[in-house]
């Protein structure tokens, strides 16, 4: 196709056909400049633009804009904790640093310092899920047209400062922890995760329905005490893997308490004003559904009064990890434990939760029994 000439008072234009559209009407494309060479520059990339796929305009697109487009109309799939989580990333480290710079001028030599930059302030696994919300916004602009192809690809994810390890209580730790914490209202939630390594995003989402205190050892065949552990907190309901989905027997002591819970909870439910009724056993003043934060919160305020312990070192997961680790110090198999905690296989079980090393014996609520006793035991 000819290019046209067009001379202006102060400077020179040009413009070219690149082709025709579905009416048959030519498209046309623009370039101009103060001196005809520089308007003939301007025309090929625009010419270089259209044959590339690239929308009129895509030379003005920051990676703020495909950023922000991305958090607003691109996270189709997430929940809305994974959606929060994302903006929280983008506004915190992606905008600040490459907002303002221009999406199709971005190089991934300038990327990889600035992920190399986050490494003295965000974990590994936060650095790649900065990465990860930065591509699929440069994605989603590759598929509008504005830009050419995705250069965060081309950057691989630099190791991150490392992350506060997770501990385990002692035998003697966790004792206290039951002792002390008795008669804080957090009190039978604290039991629940100490003794049967329950997630918290399990314990927040069980409802009384699948909870069956009847417990008769004498009775044949014997009426064992257990929890459907069939839930949890995510989109889905549903446990974190199939393998999650587990029924335990419960320990004496968690029995007990869960008694007196319900009958605690009964009573509040009376004289509450509003109550959702949603038959969670571990809900709010109002009965509704907790959230990581409203149990952090009030664990770490039940723990304030245990000796010898500082609640702002520990989090609600490590009862957790504290069940793994004494079980294994008890004495029972690694394959037992990874059952009881609904691990896909014992590599977890043993590389991230196990605090103790030791071998063998049977399980999960017996062990626990054998340690703390029962209610009635400790009376």
């Amino acid at each position: 196709m000819a290019s046209i000439g067009t001379p202006s008072g102060s400077g020179s234009s040009r413009k070219r056909t690149v082709g025709y559209d579905a009416q048959g009407k030519r498209i046309k494309r623009y370039g101009s400049g103060k001196s005809e060479t520089a308007a003939l520059r301007a025309l090929a990339r625009r010419v270089k633009d259209y044959e590339a796929g690239l929308v009129v305009g895509s030379e003005h697109v920051t990676v703020r804009q495909a950023v922000e487009d991305w958090l607003d109309y691109g996270q189709t799939g997430p929940d809305p904790n994974t959606r929060r989580k994302n903006r929280d990333l983008c506004e915190k480290h992606v905008i600040p640093a490459l907002g303002g710079r221009r999406l199709r001028d971005l190089r991934a030599e300038e990327v990889e310092r600035w992920l190399h930059s986050l490494t003295t302030v965000l974990s590994t696994r936060s650095i790649r899920d900065v990465r990860w919300c930065l591509s699929r916004a440069v994605n989603r602009a590759m598929a509008r047209g504005y830009v050419e192809r995705n250069v965060v690809e081309l950057c691989a994810v630099p190791r991150g400062r490392a992350g506060r390890p997770s501990k385990a209580l002692t035998v003697d730790q966790a004792r206290d922890v039951l002792t002390y914490t008795r008669k804080n209202r957090l009190y039978c939630y604290i039991v629940m995760s100490l003794l049967t390594g329950a997630r918290t995003e399990e314990l927040r989402a069980l409802r009384w329905e699948n909870v069956h205190l009847e417990n008769d050892p004498a009775a044949v065949p014997p009426v064992v005490a257990y929890v459907e552990v069939w839930r949890s907190v995510r989109s889905t309901d549903d446990t974190k893997t199939r393998k999650s989905r587990r029924t335990l027997a419960l320990p004496g002591l968690a029995v007990d308490e869960l008694v007196k819970h319900r009958a605690r909870q009964q009573q509040i439910r009376s004289r509450a004003t509003v109550w959702h009724d949603e038959g969670l056993v571990f809900p709010t003043a109002t009965g509704s559904r907790m959230d990581a934060a409203n149990v952090r919160r009030d664990f770490r305020r039940a723990l304030r009064s245990v000796p010898g312990i500082k609640p702002d070192d520990w989090t609600p997961r490590e009862m957790r990890h504290s069940f793994v680790s004494l079980l294994s110090e008890s004495g029972m198999p690694i394959e037992e434990i990874s059952r009881l905690v609904g691990h896909k296989g014992t590599g977890v079980t043993e590389l991230v939760y196990r605090k103790q090393l030791r071998p063998v014996i049977e399980t999960g609520a017996k062990a626990m029994d054998d340690l703390f006793g029962t209610r009635a035991d400790q009376g």
